[in-house]
């Protein structure tokens, strides 16, 4: 039988590991995006690489013999943004606390990866001229690979993932052309999703030590 010392010291790390709740209004909106309780590093870390993406990305297409339009360039603007940020954000103690809450089951990560079939849509679409081929491939890798990575043992997850995406980095560099002013589109789309989302790790809080 328990006694309460013992039963309040096993509570404690449970409740502490899932973290605080969305504050109310639009810090509460910004809450649901990067994660509750995200300190000013995590916030640092992850919005000034990911503006930076989005200044930089479309001006290195616009050096390129390429004649863009605005939609392109401000698509590849927010692509920019989105993964690098996505990359980052997704890497931080606060997601990964809000992310890989008790709630959220395989279900909802693939969700969120389906979602992200819709960038690959765009691209597709806007900057290969509608290359099917592009989209089913990329696309029926993404959601194979996400599924196999959310049906391993946690234990190899992390290994399955990182396998997964060296994969993805070879097809992507040997089976297909790349797009131009682009060429960062693919290897960010895997590393965002498979790596730095999908993986359930320790979320740490600030100051803990091994």
């Amino acid at each position: 039988m328990q006694g309460p010392i013992q039963a309040s010291i096993e509570f404690e790390p449970q409740e502490d590991q899932h973290g605080p709740l969305p504050r109310p209004g639009l810090s509460g909106q910004l809450d649901r995006f990067i994660g509750p309780g995200a300190t000013a590093a995590e916030m640092v870390l992850q919005f000034v690489p990911a503006v930076t993406a989005a200044i930089a990305a479309p001006a290195y297409a616009m050096t390129l013999p390429i004649e863009w339009s605005p939609l392109q360039l401000g698509l590849i603007s927010v692509l920019g943004f989105d993964f690098v940020g996505g990359v980052l954000t997704n890497a931080t103690a606060a997601a990964k606390r809000w992310y890989h809450r008790p709630s959220q089951g395989w279900q909802q990560h693939l969700s969120f990866v389906v979602l992200h079939m819709v960038h690959v849509g765009l691209v597709a679409l806007l900057f290969r001229g509608g290359d099917w081929y592009f989209l089913v491939s990329v696309s029926g890798y993404l959601l194979g690979a996400s599924a196999l990575i959310l049906s391993c043992p946690l234990y190899l997850q992390r290994p399955v993932a990182l396998g997964l995406y060296v994969v993805a980095l070879l097809c992507d560099r040997y089976c297909l052309a790349a797009t131009p002013g682009l060429e960062w589109f693919l290897p960010l789309l895997f590393l965002k999703l498979l790596v730095s989302h999908l993986l359930h790790e320790t979320p740490y809080r600030p100051g803990e030590k091994l």
